[in-house]
């Protein structure tokens, strides 16, 4: 894996689905014996962030009825 010209990385999506590193997270970097560490930094969930952003975009006006007989057949 190879650092950008802009001090960018990409972290592979087994690193963040594990680690719960999703978009709009944020993390925080610790230099420890001359090693690099990232981690979530504290305050609010990543994923509760995202979810409290899609709240109330949905186009689709359906019951909850309705939708579970279309995913159900």
């Amino acid at each position: 894996m190879r650092i950008t010209s802009k001090g960018q990385v990409t972290i592979p999506i087994e690193i963040r689905e594990k680690t719960g590193l999703f978009p709009h997270t944020e993390v925080k970097f610790e230099i420890v014996n001359g090693k690099a560490y990232i981690e979530r930094s504290e305050g609010g969930s990543a994923r509760t962030d995202m979810i409290a952003r899609m709240k109330g975009k949905a186009t689709v006006k359906m019951t909850t009825d309705e939708i579970m007989h279309l995913t159900r057949g």
